[in-house]
């Protein structure tokens, strides 16, 4: 029974790497230098050409394809470019894992990650330190989670409060991790938001909460949109700076690449 159990072990043990000998062979898989790509492909029926995009947030490589054309042509376009998939890699940020020790910016505000295995709970915030019990292996999971559990909380409080001051009613709060945008509103009423806006000073998360409640009245960008954001808010423009010149950075946490906007190849 004992061997049993450590021969179906072993067999577990040697799927992630079955699996990635897959995708090496099916073309998902671009070898460069030391290090392995991975290709995502795309389909799009509007495209004229093979286009590259380089996804920072996650490392991987888009191989868009028009409707005739195939994977193997992809694989080779990227294949073709590796000298322009090495420039833009070269040129990433060092991501900031969530790990002990690291620090943080927690509402804007530099907080040291403390792991605590012996101690009891999950995560939580005192005295400038993140605190996180259990196995270290669990840890940043942990703490990515108890960012979107804090951003749920914060701003559904801010969103709800800031549309009861103009008479509209938030239907739902969403959180996620675009790599395109912080935040949307929906014709229906519901609002998501980044969880990486916890990363943010305060004063910025209050502004993205704002503009996305002033679009429960305003669906557009004219003038009576920005009248209602500034009364919804301070520092609009402080805060839209902020965003321009910092808001790239909240990406590198929790993650080995970190977005810009995507950069592009075509065929």
């Amino acid at each position: 029974m004992a061997r049993a159990r450590k021969r179906s072990t072993a067999a577990r043990r040697r799927r992630p790497l079955r699996r990635r000998l897959k995708r090496l062979a099916q073309g998902q898989i671009l070898a460069l230098d030391d290090r392995r790509i991975p290709l995502i492909y795309k389909k799009n029926s509007l495209a004229h050409r093979i286009i590259l995009r380089l996804d920072q947030s996650a490392g991987n490589i888009v191989v868009v394809l028009p409707r005739r054309a195939s994977r193997a042509q992809g694989r080779r376009f990227a294949y073709t470019n590796r000298s322009w998939i090495r420039e833009r890699l070269n040129l990433l940020p060092e991501g900031i894992p969530f790990a002990p020790g690291k620090l943080l910016p927690f509402l804007g505000e530099p907080h040291r990650i403390r792991h605590r295995p012996k101690a009891r709970g999950v995560v939580w915030c005192a005295d400038g330190e993140i605190h996180v019990a259990g196995r270290v292996e669990h840890l940043a999971r942990r703490v990515e989670d108890w960012l979107k559990l804090e951003a749920r909380r914060e701003i559904a409080e801010v969103a709800h409060a800031k549309a009861a001051l103009i008479g509209k009613l938030v239907k739902r709060v969403r959180i996620r991790d675009p790599k395109t945008r912080w935040a949307s509103c929906s014709g229906s009423g519901e609002l998501a938001f980044s969880w990486r806006l916890m990363l943010a000073p305060k004063f910025v998360l209050d502004y993205v909460v704002a503009h996305e409640v002033a679009h429960l009245r305003e669906m557009n960008h004219g003038p009576r949109f920005w009248r209602l954001v500034a009364e919804l808010t301070r520092d609009v423009k402080k805060a839209r700076a902020w965003l321009a010149d910092h808001g790239l950075e909240l990406h590198r946490y929790g993650r080995g690449g970190q977005p810009a906007p995507s950069e592009s190849a075509t065929a």
